[in-house]
């Protein structure tokens, strides 16, 4: 059985342990109607439907899994063609409905992440908000549910999280005697060091900074710790959730002399989880995340800001309408979603312009050049300039997306790359429309995308359910026809033969990379010098910056600080590489047509020629046309190679990073050296040991190394791939041609399942039209309605 894991990317479920485990129960009606609460009716009618197919196919599939239990109560040995079936039931059974859409809203400081979670959830201060200084101190995700009340989880570091990250704060702290005067109040002014200090008086007290690692650990924190790591708050109200969840998760001033004994834990808070009750405004199925901008000094907390960007379906940059144009801080997070693109799940990115209400008229009119008829008011002038800003910026986005992904991407295609969204007239509405705040905008574009997810997981779960309930019929109805071996066979040498041209083409698809990794491994060996340089230089010298630099080297050439730019050495040495690859990355692992490089068409033309081979002996050994044996091989060939998507896109994020992860790897022992290094001129001696490590493992072949491992992990990956389609194949048709050799004589009869599973998979075609024919009606009553008109009082 163990192929049965590799193709379906879980651990199946052992007869002898989970034979007799029921299905998990179904969720009650009112409870399913609620979850569509946030949809407009004609919208509401398609995910009933979808939902109802769903729900009716899994009660089809409860209802044969008991049977067959029913059939081997008895028995002390049963066939692995039944074992297949059982846990093959009892996985789909409990298959999750649609997994959660995560939409990050990636910004800078005060960009506006949390007035924009605001006003999309309809509640103003739910989070907190501040346009003069970073305002949410940790990862927050926001969605809502089937619960009654508002409820919030705060997940704090583990024990050992944390010890490890006291240990690398003590060091960071520890200070010699040895400095002089001008060294030491650089040393003190140092962002690390303030922000080091900070933490720990916030935990165990004033003079906390003082002490050692081992005083630290016997300290008693200045609040008591939870043992399970979670504080779970519940407020009947939003407002009174919102003022319990504030002192969690605002970054508290250095200044603050407040009582609040909540703000003492800060610096152990992982991520916040909030749950809304069943929402008007956001379905269910979508989780809005404010993400910080440059990750955390914590490797914990770093790792997850990282995941939580790759797990992201949809990226929004959010930048406030006066630094969107020659801001740096929005472009390093544009290229950071780019990646999220190139290693994740991400398949959308757009730029959301925040603030797009503020303008100062009479400059505006000064420099307007654009257009010739005569501005009248304020309104008219926030309107043009906010629609001059999405085609400047949709033309820069697009052409940047153009040069690091293929040309096929769908982010590429779609019609809004840019929002002008202003919060604060969403609630005011003295300037702006609803409408016009985009607001309402960014709700719809959510609901499409989960409507979307919904159609196409629902689509694909009944075409599942109907193979496996033909593959379940025909196993108790049918028996094999006069030279069925011999059509097995010629099927099984077929498909050997289409494995091995499908390796031949995975190959080929990887090959694409040799070139453009050895002229990114040439320009990275011409260039690292001046990247190097322009990482360990500030502005102000080494004022400020001893410590953030020896933070750097504790973290193995990353500091990410709440308040800084983030600082990669290892990313910003295989960058030249990365720029070389990104296009060819991408096209790999693209969706189009079966040529060039990319992967996933081969794989797609892989099935197609298997599903004719079916159909071609199908019909000249006897089969009907829609006889079981041969849908039960096409669909379960589309089931096989579904999982095996999956499988690829997990692991493709791995292959991608594994240029950094090699040179952070061989640099690990120059940034350990550097990292000892105290006294006098410290922060030379580092950058000098940094220099010393990085040419000595360059001219060691520090970045073919990482080119190499690229392509071990490109290998690994078609091994992979190649192991698990073999596997897969040969079960599938094992278990086909041992119909009627006695696989099992008394299974119970499922016809009547088979034929309502039969019915369900006609309707989903009646249900896609259904839908369009809604939609088309929608919006032709949307385009004879006339358009709103501006917000009362507004001259026009």
């Amino acid at each position: 059985m163990a192929e049965v894991k590799d193709v379906f990317g879980q651990q199946p479920h052992p007869v002898e342990d989970d034979l007799y485990k029921e299905p998990m129960r179904k969720r009650r009606k009112s409870d399913r109607d609620q979850r569509f609460r946030a949809f407009p009716s004609v919208e509401q009618s398609a995910l009933k439907e979808y939902e109802k197919l769903e729900s009716r196919t899994r009660r089809v599939l409860s209802n044969t899994y008991q049977k067959l239990i029913q059939s081997v109560f008895l028995d002390d040995s049963i066939p692995n063609g039944v074992k297949y079936l059982i846990n093959r039931l009892l996985v789909l059974i409990e298959k999750p409905t649609v997994d959660p859409i995560y939409i990050g809203l990636f910004g800078s400081t005060g960009a506006g992440k949390s007035s924009l979670i605001n006003a999309i959830i309809q509640q103003a201060m739910f989070l907190p908000v501040s346009g003069e200084s970073i305002c949410t101190s940790c990862i927050v995700q926001v969605s809502s549910g089937c619960c009654a009340q508002y409820e919030a989880k705060i997940h704090l570091l583990s024990d050992q999280e944390w010890r490890e990250e006291l240990k690398n704060l003590t060091k960071l702290l520890h200070r010699t005697e040895e400095l002089g005067r001008e060294e030491a109040d650089a040393w003190n002014r140092d962002e690390a060091v303030e922000e080091a200090t900070w933490k720990l008086q916030m935990i165990y007290g004033n003079g906390a900074e003082s002490k050692n690692y081992e005083e630290l650990l016997r300290a008693k924190p200045k609040r008591k710790i939870p043992t399970s790591r979670v504080i779970t708050l519940k407020a009947e109200e939003a407002e009174e959730l919102s003022i319990k969840l504030d002192p969690y998760i605002r970054t508290q001033r250095r200044d603050w002399d407040g009582e609040a004994t909540e703000m003492h834990i800060w610096p152990l808070i992982k991520h916040v989880e909030v749950t809304l009750p069943k929402s008007d405004l956001i379905p269910e199925g979508v989780v809005l995340v404010d993400i910080p901008g440059t990750g955390d000094f914590n490797s914990k907390r770093d790792e997850m800001w990282k995941k939580t960007i790759d797990k992201c379906s949809v990226i929004w940059v959010i930048s406030d309408i006066e630094r969107v144009s020659g801001g740096r801080a929005h472009e390093d997070l544009l290229n950071e979603s780019i990646k999220a693109c190139q290693r994740g799940f991400c398949r959308d990115v757009a730029l959301v312009v925040t603030k797009a209400d503020k303008l100062h008229l009479p400059e505006y009119l000064r420099e307007r050049k654009a257009g010739n008829q005569a501005i009248q008011s304020q309104r008219e002038a926030v309107l043009e300039r906010n629609e001059m800003i999405k085609l400047q910026r949709t033309r820069i986005l697009k052409e940047k997306l153009k040069r690091k992904l293929p040309a096929d991407f769908k982010v590429l295609e779609a019609s809004d790359l840019v929002y002008t969204v202003s919060a604060q007239e969403y609630w005011q509405q003295a300037l702006l429309t609803e409408e016009e705040t985009e607001i309402p905008k960014l709700r719809e574009y959510v609901r499409k995308r989960l409507l979307d997810k919904k159609r196409r997981t629902v689509t694909k779960y009944v075409t599942e359910a109907f193979g496996l309930l033909l593959l379940t019929d025909s196993f108790s109805s049918t028996q094999n026809l006069p030279n069925e071996h011999l059509h097995m066979s010629v099927l099984r040498r077929f498909a050997e033969e289409k494995v091995e041209l499908l390796e031949k083409a995975i190959g080929h698809c990887f090959a694409c990379m040799e070139q453009p990794l050895q002229e990114g491994v040439r320009t990275a060996r011409t260039s690292y010098r001046c990247i190097l340089r322009a990482c360990l230089v500030r502005s102000k010298g080494n004022q400020g910056f001893h410590q953030t630099l020896k933070a750097v080297c504790l973290k193995n050439g990353i500091y990410a600080s709440r308040t800084l730019a983030r600082i990669d050495l290892n990313e910003a040495l295989t960058q030249p590489i990365y720029d070389q690859i990104d296009p060819v990355f991408g096209s790999i692992f693209r969706t189009g047509k079966p040529t060039g490089s990319a992967l996933m068409p081969h794989i797609d033309a892989f099935k197609h020629s298997l599903q004719e081979k079916m159909t071609e002996i199908g019909i000249r050994s006897g089969w009907k046309y829609d006889s079981c044996k041969k849908n039960f091989l096409i669909q379960e060939i589309s089931a096989i190679l579904g999982g095996l998507e999956d499988h690829i896109l997990r692991r493709k994020r791995r292959v991608y990073e594994s240029l950094t992860a090699s040179v952070q790897s061989d640099l690990k022992l120059c940034y350990e050296e550097a990292a000892q290094i105290t006294g006098k001129k410290a922060c030379e001696r580092m950058k000098d040991a940094i220099r010393r490590g990085v040419d000595r493992q360059v001219a060691e072949g520090m970045f073919e190394r990482a080119q190499e491992r690229m392509q071990h992990q490109f290998q690994q990956l078609k091994t992979g791939i190649v192991e698990k389609v073999k596997g897969s194949i040969t079960t599938m048709l094992t278990l086909a041609s041992s119909q009627g050799d006695g696989l099992y004589k008394e299974l119970a009869d499922v016809g009547s399942e088979y034929k309502e599973m039969e019915k369900l998979h006609r309707s989903l075609r009646e249900v896609a039209e259904n839908a369009r024919l809604r939609k088309g009606m929608q919006e032709f009553l949307l385009r004879a309605s006339p358009s709103k008109a501006g917000p009362p009082g507004t001259s026009l």
